[in-house]
Formats: structure tokens, sequence, C-alpha cells
């Protein structure tokens, strides 16, 4: 999955009215996307303590991912960005640190 293809499902929750959800889905992949920028300055036992909470962390995000999909086919809004963003569990942790940055462009 391309950088642009990301981009594309970041649009279609950003454009969704779950207003709650689709907060919750940012609040998460922002959460991931701290513990996964972390990574970088840990040790290798400090990543040994970490490791479970960066998993949980990344399975919550996964979770928002499918909640708000779902939640938009329901409400009659588009959420094939989901299946469009697979079950690789990489691209779907690249995509909450996309999601990250993104926020951060808009905002300042």
């Amino acid at each position: 999955m391309i950088d642009n293809d990301l981009k594309i499902c970041f649009q279609a929750i950003e454009g969704s009215k779950l207003v709650e959800l689709k907060n919750s889905l940012f609040v998460s992949a922002v959460r991931y996307a701290r513990i996964r920028t972390d990574w970088h300055f840990m040790n290798v036992e400090d990543r040994k303590q970490a490791e479970d909470e960066r998993t949980r962390s990344h399975n919550a995000f996964i979770d928002k991912c499918n909640i708000m999909s779902r939640n938009q086919q329901t409400h009659g809004e588009d959420g094939s960005w989901r299946q469009q963003l697979g079950q690789d569990r990489l691209i779907i942790g690249d995509f909450a640190c996309y999601i990250h940055l993104w926020l951060g462009l808009q905002y300042r």
C-alpha cells in the first residue's frame, strides 16, 4: 500500500459524521504512533518491557478501525477504506503513524 492509498483511507475517516468514533480512532492512532516512535529511543531491555503495551495498543487501533468502518457502513457512509487498508499489521501500524502525521500538520 502506498502513501496515497493511506491518505485516501484517512480522508474517508476524516469526512465521517461519526465524530465520537472518529476521534476515538484518532486518539488510538496517536497513542500507538507515540509508542512506535518511542521505540527508537529504547534499549533492548526497555523494548522487552514495553512489548506487551505496544501490542495491546496496536490491537486496540485495529479494533477502532474495524468499529469505525462497520459503523460507517451501518450509517450509509463509505467504509470500504478498511478493506483497502487490508490485514497486514505492519501497514495498519504505518497507517496509525500517518494519521498522527496528518493530524499534526493540519493543526499547525
